[in-house]
């Protein structure tokens, strides 16, 4: 599963994620790519699904750009426990995730391809997305 090798701090506060996504935005890599619409956390086990879907759908053809990385860690205290007694311990890895963030692109593969490969990412996925072509884009 995707974490980082080294953090600052073991813990992190939960924060806030609204607004739309002010970088990691814009088509950079790829041809075509999967956007999300909505706000979410999306787990290092949701990523590594969809990309796996990804993967074997194009058959490992093309090039694949995964552009969102899960650096955030979520606490969980034990079922069953009672309240206080501090932060729980880290459980998973989860990467926040604004509208309008670019989470897969792809290249070198025909759009057909392209599009049914994200639509099954994109079924492994919390958030609602759509697919973004980079000519539609540059119209």
């Amino acid at each position: 599963m995707l974490m980082p090798k080294k953090t600052k701090y073991r813990k992190v506060q939960r924060g806030r994620n609204r607004g739309p996504a002010n970088k990691n935005n814009k088509l950079v890599f790829g041809q075509f790519a999967l956007q999300s619409l909505g706000a979410e956390y999306i787990t290092d086990r949701q990523i590594e699904a969809a990309r796996r879907a990804l993967t074997r759908h194009i058959k490992r053809g093309g090039k694949v750009w995964i552009r969102i990385f899960p650096d955030k860690v979520v606490t969980r205290l034990p079922a069953e426990t009672r309240m206080g007694k501090g932060k729980g311990s880290p459980e998973f890895w989860v990467a926040p995730v604004k509208k309008g963030t670019m989470l897969f692109e792809l290249s070198g593969i025909p759009i057909e391809l392209a599009k049914e490969a994200l639509r099954l990412a994109a079924h492994k996925l919390p958030v609602k997305t759509k697919f973004v072509n980079k000519d539609r884009e540059l119209q």
